[in-house]
């Protein structure tokens, strides 16, 4: 692959996080992405009318997105699901209820709480805005709207050296105190709730309640002696959720019998157990109802669920190179090393031989390489949404990711070359006919 192909791609991938500060923002800019390519917008609570030649989107909770689409015309007698899955969250500081406080009668912070595991260290001294959605009451009707301060509004300052002269031998954070940041002096007392509005496009007195969160405002950048790095916030899971719906969009599964699917879900970060989460129905009842528009029974639903093949694509821990001995001593992924497959023996992860091996196979086909990840044995791991969305719907998954640097920081690292990576291997994917035989063998085409 030429290296400009590298560097565009991921050029793409920046510009798309730096127009997502929100998991509202990714879910809206996807469905602008896919209404674009003439996918059709579908509602839960309205009658859906499928036409095979089409491929249609819905959502749930404003953020979460399901995409959708059919092989071929009248290909109402589809064999199976091809389903990729990842997440539209990142860790970050929630905005509370009430939110502004004056401190000394001198200062304008604002109260947060932690949204998932971040690091925190590095939340301090960057320019930080806000962004989220807010609910509108107008007349009897409640309306979501988009909300981005799309201005430095604030930032955690740090406490000096002189005043702690600890501070370079490892800190405890208190989120309570310590994490709460400076927006203004106090000339811009009960001003927070404005600027919101402002953003909004509607007055004060409309808005009834917010989910805002705080954002880094440190664009993305491509750097390293040979350009060889990519930096950004939200990579993880951007990086995997940006290539997956886009490998859909542009994947030609004309000629197989699988219905492409791209999900991406909210809340991966807090547990998924939430109405728009990997464990809500949100996945099942999308799928059920493409098998009732396509004239299934139940019986031939459950064939096709049998007969699926689903991808949960969320990033993995490259080898850190000045933490090398955190890294198991044989399955050492490094960025620019291709995909990342993922593996525990406990199943945190999904992967299994057979799932691992169509996986490479495809991998293969696409001429990107594979590497593979395990936790140190004496090292806890964490889990993703793929064995999560299983308990609700069973079928082979395999779990993979790329490889990136200080996961859960505000501003993240990764590869150049493996954004292209995982864009190609997700379109050969969809691109990819596999086959449950009878004997229980499986076949691609």
């Amino acid at each position: 692959m030429e290296e400009s192909n590298f560097i565009d791609t991921s050029k793409d991938l920046l510009k798309f996080i730096e127009e997502s500060p929100s998991a509202f923002h990714v879910v809206n800019n996807f469905a602008k992405m896919l209404e674009d390519e003439g996918f059709v917008r579908l509602s839960e609570n309205t009658e859906w009318s499928l036409s095979q030649a089409k491929g249609y989107f819905v959502t749930r909770g404003d953020s979460s997105i399901i995409a959708f689409r059919f092989p071929k015309d009248g290909a109402v007698d589809f064999t199976n699901f091809q389903i990729t899955a990842a997440h539209s969250d990142s860790p970050s500081f929630k905005i509370k209820e009430n939110s502004e406080m004056t401190m000394d009668s001198k200062y304008i912070v604002a109260n947060v709480e932690k949204y998932g595991g971040m690091l925190m260290a590095p939340w301090f001294d960057r320019p930080l805005s806000v962004a989220g959605r807010v609910i509108v009451k107008e007349s009897d009707t409640f309306e979501s709207r988009l909300v981005n301060v799309d201005r430095d509004l604030c930032l955690i300052p740090n406490l000096a050296i002189h005043m702690n002269r600890e501070a370079n031998t490892g800190l405890n954070y208190n989120a309570q105190k310590d994490m709460l940041p400076l927006m203004g002096d106090i000339e811009s007392k009960d001003l927070f709730n404005t600027v919101i509005a402002d953003s909004a496009e509607t007055d004060v007195n409309d808005i009834v309640a917010a989910d805002l969160f705080l954002y880094n405002r440190m664009p993305g950048s491509i750097w390293g002696l040979d350009n060889e790095f990519i930096s950004s916030p939200k990579l993880d899971d951007l990086q995997c959720a940006y290539t997956c719906m886009n490998a859909l969009m542009r994947a030609d599964n004309s000629n197989g019998e699988s219905v492409n699917v791209c999900a991406i879900f909210d809340n991966e970060e807090v547990g998924s157990t939430t109405k728009q989460g990997a464990d809500s129905t949100f996945l099942t009842d999308t799928l059920e109802r493409i098998s009732d528009m396509c004239g299934k029974q139940r019986e031939g639903y459950k064939r096709a669920i049998a007969s699926s093949f689903m991808i949960s694509a969320d990033n993995a821990h490259g080898v850190h190179p000045n933490y090398q001995d955190k890294a198991d001593p044989t399955n050492r992924p490094y960025l620019n090393g291709g995909i990342v497959i993922k593996y525990n023996a406990n199943q945190k992860y999904t992967t299994d031989a057979l799932s691992a091996g169509i996986f490479k196979e495809i991998c293969k086909r696409a001429g990107v390489p594979t590497q593979s990840f395990v936790n140190r044995s004496d090292i806890a791991g964490g889990s993703t949404l793929g064995n999560i969305a299983n308990s609700h719907l069973s079928l082979n998954t395999v779990d993979i990711g790329l490889a990136q640097l200080a996961m859960h920081s505000p501003y993240e690292t990764a590869g150049i070359k493996d954004t292209k990576y995982m864009l190609d291997a997700m379109t050969k994917f969809y691109e990819t006919s596999i086959y449950t035989n009878r004997n229980g063998s499986i076949s691609l085409r």
